[in-house]
């Protein structure tokens, strides 16, 4: 995702809190040079600037990869990194993707403090929040799910891990589902699970193709979709949305009817 962001013109930050920097840059750099990592390390230099050159026309986006170490650094690190970068480089990122929301430190709750997961987790994802509207930009992270969730081919908001805070928090929330059958089509299943920007109703699940040896996203033939898809509000696979099913076609037969004619009937 951040190295398509990249692509479209924008300038991209990477805050990473797990895995180092020269990873998460060796990534992008297979997703945009189409070669898997293995590919990569061999890859002769000269046929290496070119692909890079070829790229460097295409876009005039910039992209910075920022390592801190884990649970070190919170939204006060986040914020002094993002005026440094403007002061010094005149780089004004258009949206953060950080790895991951977890591991990050809280800037209200001190360390060591005696508080539990759902309020640490919670007063982070909300001082990150807090950050995006302060800077006016998205920022996009990861959670990881229970351990229900993690063998839950439909995971819900209640499978997030450590604290119900967060999805309570967050704008937008989205599920990859992954199973044999889907590895086996090098496909991934998306499912919303939160929207505040959209009805939530409207693809609720649909699948993208993955490209794991390159790190890659692709979209898939409209066919791959028919089955997933899912239009229908929750509440009508419980019992009150039976009974409105139910309803709706007693109407509709009652129009239906009203539509002969009566005048063989006596009084």
């Amino acid at each position: 995702m951040a190295a398509s962001n990249l692509m479209m013109g924008k300038n991209v930050l990477y805050i990473t809190m797990e895995m180092a920097e020269e990873k998460i840059a060796e990534r992008i750099d297979a997703n945009l040079l189409n070669v898997s990592c293995e590919d990569l390390a061999v890859l002769p230099r000269d046929i290496y600037e070119n692909k890079v050159n070829k790229i460097r026309d295409k876009t005039v986006g910039k992209m910075i990869v920022k390592e801190y170490p884990t649970a070190s650094a919170h939204t006060g690190h986040f914020r002094h990194l993002l005026n440094e970068l403007f002061l010094k480089m005149s780089f004004k990122p258009d949206i953060i993707y950080l790895d991951y929301l977890n591991i990050c430190m809280s800037a209200r709750i001190k360390p060591g403090a005696n508080i539990n997961s759902y309020t640490y987790i919670k007063s982070i994802a909300e001082e990150l929040r807090g950050l995006a509207v302060e800077f006016n930009l998205p920022i996009i992270s990861a959670t990881q799910t229970t351990r229900s969730g993690y063998s839950s081919s439909d995971p819900g908001l209640e499978d997030t891990s450590e604290s119900f805070g967060l999805p309570a928090t967050a704008d937008f929330m989205i599920a990859l589902v992954s199973s044999e059958q889907l590895q086996d089509l090098n496909q991934i299943m998306i499912k919303q699970l939160k929207n505040r920007y959209n009805d939530p109703t409207l693809y609720r699940k649909f699948v993208v193709g993955i490209d794991r040896s390159k790190f890659r996203l692709y979209d898939v033939e409209q066919s791959a979709q028919d089955e997933l898809i899912d239009d229908k509000p929750a509440f009508d696979k419980s019992k009150f949305g039976g009974r409105m099913k139910e309803d709706d076609s007693m109407r509709w037969s009652t129009k239906k009817i009203g539509r002969k004619d009566f005048s063989g009937f006596k009084v």
